[in-house]
């Protein structure tokens, strides 16, 4: 297979604070070493794009030194905690954006869906952004016309199509959108999170499409998304990055995803919840660790739908406490609560003695849908707040078969699943 994407060594810098270099300064330099036929300066600065930390030069690089081939039908993907060039990745291959050293190589046509408003001109209608789409990837007139029906049936929005899209819902937005980038014919289709907007059924209904544009057509697609169960059922290559770099090489979809689960961050990966800042309360009794075993007993980072877990915690009791009260809360992304273990809803008190003691909470069937989460924890005593720890942890829940019917659960519309059974009366 040829060779349709090269990336040597592609790295981007920015500036924070200001746009541009800021000063007349830095513009001379820049300039003067031009003149010499030296390195610009300002590319000798910068930092790595931690965001978990403060810096302490104005420069970052959000890309740095990426290398990397595509093939003709190749799908893949890219993962990577938020922040870790994903985005500004897809934007220099798209050429919406310039990398500041290194070059792209791209062979053939490029479609690409990366965010809700970009690629359609809000004042016309949905059918006259179509025309506008095909003829930026310079398709005729009749070229378009012949997909138009196809594209518009894919997408849904039949009774709107003749409407400016600047009042379509950002669901409707990205159902045409998809159905503009997939259908009309290019080499390369390049998709950001963006399919995170649209209903489950429309993102199955992505997922088949881009599966066939690469298999029965060929194409080849680079697909990022957060969703590891459809980044493992989508993509048979992948790469990850972090803070802008590679950390792991384009290579097996199965490992680059247990790459990135063992990685994911220092505080998912650590129990050690002493030194979080963000915790109130009156301090006579505090968690210091938490951590997710399996039936095993093993410790896992990322559990799944369906598996029966324990979550341990280690404690310190400065005191003695009396009908201690502990309640787990998971978190989506949105902030929305999804899903609360408390001991209390239960009339499972504990009264602790002074010192270190470990407290167990065991889940038979974790209920929670594949997606990512955060972790508050608050224990309380006869009403007063002892520790309350606010994003706690961080964890990303696998699709499993919660119901052992070997029917894996994939959605995240899905928020929790609960056991139950079905009768009829004869």
């Amino acid at each position: 297979m040829s060779t349709v994407i090269k990336v040597e060594n592609i790295s981007k810098q920015y500036r924070l604070g200001d746009v541009g270099t800021g000063t007349i300064s830095h513009d001379l330099n820049r300039w003067w070493a031009m003149l010499r036929g030296k390195e610009d300066p300002t590319l000798q600065l910068g930092e790595v794009n931690d965001r978990s930390k403060a810096g302490e030069s104005d420069y970052v690089w959000a890309l740095k030194d990426i290398n990397f081939e595509v093939k003709a039908g190749e799908v893949l993907g890219i993962i990577g905690r938020n922040g870790a060039g994903k985005s500004t990745l897809l934007k220099i291959l798209s050429k919406t954006t310039q990398p500041t050293t290194g070059t792209v190589k791209l062979k053939g046509r490029v479609a690409s869906l990366l965010e809700v408003g970009t690629g359609f001109h809000p004042e016309l209608s949905g059918r006259d952004n179509i025309f506008l789409n095909g003829a930026i990837l310079g398709m005729t007139k009749r070229e378009i016309q012949s997909k138009f029906d196809e594209i518009v049936d894919f997408s849904g929005v039949e009774r709107y199509i003749d409407t400016p899209v600047k009042r379509y819902s950002s669901g409707m937005y990205v159902r045409l959108a998809f159905a503009v980038a997939a259908h009309l014919e290019p080499e390369i289709l390049i998709v950001d999170e963006v399919l995170a907007v649209g209903d489950a059924e429309f993102q199955k209904k992505c997922l088949g499409k881009m599966k066939d544009v690469s298999v029965n057509d060929g194409r080849t697609v680079l697909f990022v998304s957060h969703n590891m169960t459809a980044i493992q059922g989508l993509c048979n290559q992948a790469l990850v990055l972090n803070n802008g770099m590679v950390s792991f090489p384009k290579g097996n979809t199965n490992k680059a995803l247990q790459m990135f689960k063992n990685s994911i961050s220092a505080q998912s990966l650590s129990s050690d919840l002493s030194l979080v800042q963000t915790r109130s309360g009156s301090g006579n009794l505090v968690i210091n660790s938490m951590i997710f075993k399996n039936k095993n007993s093993e410790i896992i980072i990322s559990p799944s739908t369906g598996e029966k877990i324990t979550i341990e915690f280690e404690v310190k009791a400065f005191m003695d406490i009396k009908s201690l009260s502990i309640a787990i809360g998971f978190y989506s992304q949105l902030g929305e609560c999804k899903l609360i273990l408390w001991n209390e809803l239960l009339n499972s008190f504990f009264d602790v003695n002074k010192g270190v003691l470990l407290i167990f909470c065991v889940i038979d069937n974790f209920p929670l849908t594949v997606g990512s989460y955060t972790i508050n924890l608050i224990t309380s005593s006869n009403n007063e707040i002892l520790d309350w720890i606010q994003e706690a942890k961080s964890i990303e829940v696998l699709g499993g078969d919660y119901y052992n019917t070997g029917k894996t659960i994939e959605s995240s519309h899905q928020t929790a699943l609960v056991p139950h059974k079905w009768e009829k009366l004869i």
